[in-house]
């Protein structure tokens, strides 16, 4: 069940099989059930997790029960309350399963670990986090300039491989619009074509 984890490593770091075979040995593979919570809001998060297969999204819900999408995590995509599991606080997020997935996950002790015993894997989380904070940048960014109906089509761009398996109520809850927004600007998109 590692082997998309080893391939994904290897992409981005050069490693000993030694050393990758005793990191991604660390990894514990959970399955969870559509609709099933990884992680609940107030809990401590007490992993990184690797999708190996299904859809995650990684929402925040206010008060009044509307939620806020942060991300969707599909096969090869890392998640986490990276605040929540780097602090130990409660956590304020959610991380739930769209579809039945399973997932690779690392506690934070054995992550430290390997930090301290091999740097390659410091090196790949390194470069890991920099290309989420460039993907946090640019969202931010478009979110402050671009109308809603660039980001759409940017989202679809972007994610072809996740645009199809989600709800327009999730893809608006990502994007922060209504679903009716979504459902127009998708028929105005098959009109066109």
């Amino acid at each position: 069940m590692t082997e998309s984890l080893k391939k994904h490593i290897k992409e981005y770091i050069e490693i000993s099989e030694d050393h990758l075979n005793r990191y991604c040995h660390a990894f514990q593979l959970q399955k969870i059930k559509k609709k099933d919570f990884l992680l609940k809001e107030g809990n401590i998060c007490e992993f990184e997790g690797f999708v190996v297969r299904g859809c995650f999204k990684v929402f925040h819900a206010h008060h009044n029960a509307v939620e806020q999408i942060l991300y969707f995590g599909v096969e090869n995509w890392w998640i986490s309350d990276i605040d929540s599991f780097i602090n130990s606080i409660p956590s304020k997020l959610n991380i739930q399963a769209l579809e039945d997935s399973e997932i690779l996950l690392i506690s934070k002790k054995d992550k430290e670990k390997f930090y301290q015993e091999m740097p390659e894997i410091e090196r790949l989380m390194r470069l890991k986090f920099q290309r989420s904070i460039i993907a946090l940048q640019r969202r931010i960014i478009d979110n402050l300039s671009k109308p809603s109906d660039e980001r759409y089509q940017d989202f679809l761009k972007d994610y072809p491989q996740t645009a199809h398996r989600l709800t327009n109520i999730q893809i608006a809850a990502y994007l922060g619009v209504t679903p009716e927004f979504i459902s127009r600007i998708r028929r105005k998109i098959a009109n066109k074509t």
